[in-house]
Order: C-alpha cells, then structure tokens, then sequence
C-alpha cells in the first residue's frame, strides 16, 4: 500500500488533492463529513450543563478524577481538553501538562514526577499526555531503552491499580486520527501563522516514523489496558464528534445529582471503542 506521505511536501503552501479528499475518511473513519456546527453547539451546551453539576458533586463529595489523553500528534488532545474545561472553575479542574524531565527528575522512579499531579479532594486534573510517554514517544524517538519500555509495561498496570483502590477515577482516552487527516492537520499547522508554534521538532519527525507509532501504540493498549484502568479509544477525524464522545464517556462513568442520560446522549460506538474492539477493527489508523 502506497504511503500517503510519499512525496508530500510539508513546506507547499498546496495540499496534495488526495490527501483533502481522503482525510476524513483515513483509517476508516466511518463518517465523510463533519457534525453540524449547530447541532454539536446544542449538543455541547447539555453536556456542559451536565459537567458543571458533576463538578459540584466532586466538591461536595471529595470524590477526585484523572483523566489521561494519549494519541498521534495533531489528534485533537489540546483542543478536547480546552472544550472539557471551558466552564469549569480552574481552581479544581487542572492541566497536567508536564515539560520533558530535569536532570534530577531523569534519577527519580519513573512514576515520580506524575504523582505530584494526583488530585486532591474535588479536583479533577487531565493529563495532556502522561507517563504513557514511557510506551510511545520516547521508544519511538530513542528516548528511551528497550528495557525500559518494557519494565514500564509491566510496572504501570500496577501503577494505575495503586490509583483506582484508592478511589480515584481514572479515564484513559486513546485519540485515533488516520494518516492523511494527520498529515491535513500538520499542514494546516504549518501555514496557518496563529497555528504553526503547535508544530514541534517531534512532530516533524513523527511524519516519517508512523508504523514504529503504530506498533507501540498497539503494544501499549494490549499490555496496559486492565478491568481497572481500561483504555477508551475515540476515532477523532472530525474533532467535534471526538470532543463529544470524550465528554459523554466521563459523564456516563460517574454518578452525580441531577444526571440526565438523554441530555448526556448515547455514545457513538462507530468511533468510540474498548481497546480490544479498536485493535481487531483497525491496526492501521
């Protein structure tokens, strides 16, 4: 199978015409056009609502939740969790979005750092990528040893039991995009002047590392996805489906006054899937 990378030129202003008219639908996306601006904004609004009142439950109850986003580059994890937060109280919904490790942090156990970020009571802190960097980035870029990847796929399962028997809420959501909607996004990066400080050294060399991305990615969700700690794959091609998904998912998982299933919708099981369901559907998203 041809490569869509094959000749793509990252600096051309123009967009190779295969790759715009096969973004959508890259890695099987099920679904050619995006959502409706109107219909998501009326969606958006009702799960909103919904997470206000769970934020209110968690202050009342001191109930504490973490959630891990995890994906390619360019899969839309900033952006879903700027939309989770837009209306909740930035003193108890926090960013986790931790800087490549000091000289001293890189002599710690590796889980070190991530515990500081551990919410207190009625927080929710949301992980914009997490030590799962140990199973993904860092193997694929040489950032790491092969001992090392593997003693953390052993170790994080037992990790994240530590945190759930503690009575944290864990989420792990794994962002899928397919190739030629990654390549989109890069290039919508690269020529957009408000955009192009998204686009980073690793992400420029992640365009032509993509199978090694796949094989760990596929490793990472065999060995680490446990009846504990499972991981929740969203296919998100279209960004506005995604972000929906992410929400209902989180909202349909927790317990709180006023929680309303038809103002929380139905999940998509076209695009949000279990790990197992996600790796026999698609190898190669």
């Amino acid at each position: 199978m041809t490569d869509p990378s094959d000749g793509f030129d990252l600096d051309n202003p123009e967009l190779p015409k295969a790759i715009k008219k096969h973004a959508m639908t890259s890695g099987g996306y099920p679904y050619e056009d995006k959502l409706d601006k109107d219909i998501y904004e009326a969606q958006m609004y009702r799960l909103q609502l919904q997470l206000v009142l769970l934020q209110a439950h968690l202050a009342t109850s001191g109930e504490r939740v973490m959630i891990v986003f995890e994906g390619r580059d360019a899969a839309g994890k900033g952006g879903t969790i700027k939309t989770y937060l837009e209306n909740l109280n930035p003193r108890h919904n926090l960013i986790a979005a931790l800087p490549k490790p000091n000289d001293r942090e890189r002599t710690q156990w590796y889980f070190q750092r991530y515990v500081d970020w551990l919410p207190a009571a009625g927080e929710t802190v949301l992980f914009d990528r997490s030590w799962y960097n140990r199973a993904g980035v860092e193997p694929v870029m040489g950032f790491s040893t092969p001992e090392q990847t593997e003693h953390f796929l052993e170790e994080a399962p037992e990790f994240e039991k530590r945190i759930t028997k503690d009575g944290i809420h864990l989420f792990k959501f794994w962002l899928s995009i397919g190739r030629e909607m990654q390549l989109k996004r890069f290039h919508d990066r690269r020529h957009d002047p408000l955009k192009i400080w998204k686009l980073s050294p690793i992400d420029l060399e992640a365009l032509a590392r993509w199978d090694a991305y796949t094989a760990a990615r596929d490793e990472m969700l065999k060995r680490t996805d446990c009846a504990h700690a499972p991981w929740t794959v969203v296919r998100t091609n279209d960004k506005l489906r995604g972000r929906i998904n992410v929400i209902q998912s989180v909202l349909h998982r927790m317990d709180f006054p006023g929680k309303n299933l038809k103002a929380i919708g139905e999940i998509d099981p076209n695009i949000t899937l279990s790990a197992e369901a996600f790796l026999k559907l698609n190898k190669s998203d």
